[in-house]
């Protein structure tokens, strides 16, 4: 199971009173966690908070299904990414079987907090004062180094402390932790900048060796299969035999370089094949991948649901860094995946990496196009203005859209949707041009048996003419550029609108347009 849609599949035959659904809504998200962390909290004596924060930290509330991965320790399952001891000890003190605790969510919480519950247990700890909790979160860590255990505890206490808030598509609360303003967040002593990249901290790991006279020329992006303290302290435990040059947090705010660029990294553990990189460096053919690329690691799972802007814009500008002083393509044959080097035993980053967006906002950090531009002059309007050149392109919403990560494939960092209705209330794709021209316009959607089957895109120039139109099938042809047509624009602003006055009971999706 992967992700929320996952999640809300597998919670479907546990689905309490509180649970509701709306066939108009976009998909079936309404369920909830909420009542879950509850029952477990109480059926253990564990505070609820505690257990929600954990659980965040962990999977970020989404039910995950991790693969193989190289940090010496097996892959986490389930809505904690449980493992090792939290998952055998919480499974038998919870009275569950080991499978169910992998695939099924309520199952999973209840081991976690049977887990905590006796870990805190055999220290002697008990009762609300999140503070006293930490030895025991420190130990569900199940991490061998100091430091490593010491991030974790912040993290854990840093969502206690600021509180978060996790929404389905349809509104419903999935989850939610209101600040605790009695919580303090201790400060972790870290190792000053000091690699290649300026925003890194320096966390040297023993895992590295030469790289045999050989040059950059390769950036492969891999998924943790679990929390960012964990995956750095377990790729420079040298028991653990892997590495990577950088890891990513799950929002973006950190990043650790382990292995300087000069050096071989440990990362992909097979030989390289240039018909899994589109036919690039076949002179490479059958050297080791690791002497030649560099590896970034991002704190997730491949089987999540979606990854956050803040993670995918902090990944881009380190690509764009490393590829800048490396002189390394940014195209799809050079800047990879760790499956698509490995597809007969690795799938991450997993299907969900928004590898459209992900080089777009490559290139546009490093000046040569992408989120307002590309090499060939496009410009890409994508519903999160997070991720536009406002200066030349930017979305406007009018009504009711509602954003949402619920279906994979979308455009960059998610899209919005809304129900079909007799109302003048679209989205607006708006782009500049600075001299009159002919240009193609693309857009892209996430298809599903719910869209509607004649979504009508129309365009105008600067003067509030239009130039032109098309209705699509957003049932179908879906996580593709799809050409509208070929319209005279005008200097200046020039739009197109996704209109909603469509056959009532669908959805339309806003994702992204593209001028060319």
């Amino acid at each position: 199971m992967k992700g929320t849609r996952a999640l809300i599949a597998a919670l479907a035959a546990l689905c309490l009173p509180s649970c509701t659904t709306d066939a108009s809504v976009e998909s079936d998200t309404s369920l909830v966690l909420d009542d879950h962390f509850d029952a477990a909290a109480r059926a253990f004596d564990v505070p609820v908070d505690l257990l929600k924060a954990i659980s965040y930290v962990e999977t970020r509330w989404q039910h995950v299904a991790g693969e193989e991965h190289d940090l010496g320790r097996p892959a986490g399952a389930g809505v904690f990414g449980l493992w090792g001891e939290n998952l055998d000890r919480g499974a038998a003190a919870a009275g569950v079987e080991r499978d169910a605790v992998r695939d099924d969510p309520d199952a999973n919480i209840h081991a976690a907090a049977a887990r905590l519950a006796e870990l805190a247990s055999a220290r002697g700890i008990s009762g609300r004062d999140l503070m006293a909790w930490r030895p025991v979160i420190a130990e569900f860590a199940q991490n061998p180094d100091d430091e490593g255990r010491a991030a974790y505890v912040a993290d854990v206490l840093r969502v206690l402390a600021a509180g978060v808030s996790e929404t389905a598509e349809n509104g419903s609360v999935i989850a939610s932790i209101q600040p605790n303003i009695e919580v303090g967040v201790p400060e972790v002593t870290t190792i000053a900048a000091g690699g290649d990249f300026p925003d890194a901290i320096y966390r040297a790991s023993p895992n590295y060796s030469s790289r045999g006279g050989h040059r950059v020329s390769l950036v492969v992006i891999h998924s943790c299969e679990g929390n960012y303290a964990g995956c750095w302290s377990w790729l420079r435990n040298s028991a653990a035999g892997a590495s990577a040059h950088y890891v990513v947090n799950e929002s973006g705010s950190e990043v650790t370089q382990l292995v300087r660029e000069s050096n071989r990294a440990w990362h992909v553990a097979a030989s390289y094949n240039c018909n899994y990189a589109g036919g690039a460096q076949c002179n490479l053919q059958g050297v080791s991948t690791n002497n030649f690329s560099v590896g970034i690691e991002h704190a997730g799972f491949a089987s999540q649901a979606s990854w956050s802007n803040g993670i995918i814009e902090k990944s881009a500008k380190l690509t764009c860094n490393i590829t800048r002083r490396q002189g390394v393509v940014r195209d799809r044959n050079h800047i990879v995946s760790h499956g698509q080097l490995q597809p007969y035993n690795r799938t991450d980053p997993g299907k969900n990496w928004p590898w459209s967006h992900y080089i777009d906002r490559v290139r546009a950090h490093c000046g040569d196009g992408g989120g307002g531009g590309s090499p060939s002059g496009a410009i890409i309007v994508d519903s999160n203005n997070a991720n536009n050149n406002q200066s030349v392109a930017r979305i406007e919403l009018t009504g009711s859209w509602q954003a949402t990560t619920g279906t994979p494939g979308y455009y960059g960092s998610g899209y919005y949707f809304a129900n079909t209705a007799a109302t003048s209330a679209p989205a607006t794709f708006w782009f500049h041009l600075p001299a009159a021209g002919s240009k193609t316009i693309d857009a892209w959607w996430t298809a599903g048996p719910n869209r509607a089957s004649a979504a009508s895109y129309i365009a105008y120039n600067a003067a509030g003419n239009e130039v032109g139109r098309r209705a699509v099938n957003q049932r179908a042809n879906g996580s593709r550029w799809v050409t509208l047509g070929t319209y005279n624009f005008s200097a200046g602003w020039n739009k197109v609108q996704l209109s909603r006055w469509t056959t009532s009971g669908e959805v339309v999706i806003a994702d992204a347009v593209r001028v060319r």
